[in-house]
């Protein structure tokens, strides 16, 4: 359920669902931020020649199973 539409139904939270709601925010940004910045700093320093053959190689196969 959409926490907008739990509090427009004239539910409310308790302290500690609160608590557990703004950490849970937290940890979720924190973890995004990390990804991002590892994320950026692996592109910088790698190419995506073995992605791009991965993906032709998956193309090839999942087109050889759709026309068998």
């Amino acid at each position: 359920m959409k926490i907008g539409s739990y509090l427009m139904k004239g539910n409310v939270f308790t302290g500690l669902q609160w608590g557990i709601l703004l950490t849970g925010m937290l940890v979720s940004f924190l973890v995004a931020i990390v990804a991002i910045k590892w994320l950026l700093k692996f592109v910088q320093t790698h190419d995506f020649k073995p992605f791009g053959w991965y993906r032709i190689a998956l193309g090839l196969v999942v087109l050889l199973v759709l026309f068998i």
